[in-house]
């Protein structure tokens, strides 16, 4: 194949424009400058509270126990103390429960150890205390029904107020 005058003459004038572009600077800018950003977050601290029911089943007369579970998750470090009312039955207490079925009531307790000795209530000195890791951290409620109560056969129930202050 034989090639022409012109596209012998613009064939290496193309090649010398494109080695040319190549080796000589493209870019426009010639300096640069740098700023930092800042970035900021503020956490606040925060806690939430979940529970399990507290079933006895069916009592006999004879003493009934049973347990539920409160899970508490707060935010890192945070400190938190969970306290329990004393449920929704008119004259109960902390430390005298009472399920209602109507106007008969039957007593019984929450606590914070499985032998039934420390009553766990909502002021200081009977709530719960802990500190928060981020993750959720269980508790567990002790539950007794005293032994020797004879009243009115039906169902009976209570509701408990569960509240965690941070």
């Amino acid at each position: 194949m034989k090639l022409s005058n012109a596209v012998k003459c613009i064939l290496p004038a193309a090649i010398f424009g494109f080695v040319a572009l190549g080796l000589t600077p493209t870019s426009a800018f010639a300096s640069t400058a740098t700023v930092n950003v800042a970035v900021t977050a503020t956490v606040q601290t925060n806690c939430t509270i979940t529970t399990s029911p507290m079933a006895f089943g069916t009592y006999t007369g004879a003493a009934a126990s049973t347990t539920a579970t409160l899970t508490v998750t707060c935010t890192n470090t945070t400190p938190y103390n969970v306290g329990l009312n004393a449920g929704a039955t008119s004259g109960a207490t902390v430390t005298t429960r009472q399920m209602l079925n109507g106007a008969a009531t039957l007593n019984y307790g929450l606590y914070t150890n499985s032998t039934w000795t420390t009553n766990w209530g909502n002021t200081t000195g009977s709530w719960v205390a802990g500190t928060g890791n981020g993750s959720a951290q269980t508790l567990t409620v002790y539950g007794q029904i005293p032994a020797a109560q004879f009243v009115t056969p039906g169902s009976y129930s209570d509701t408990v107020l569960a509240t965690v202050n941070y």
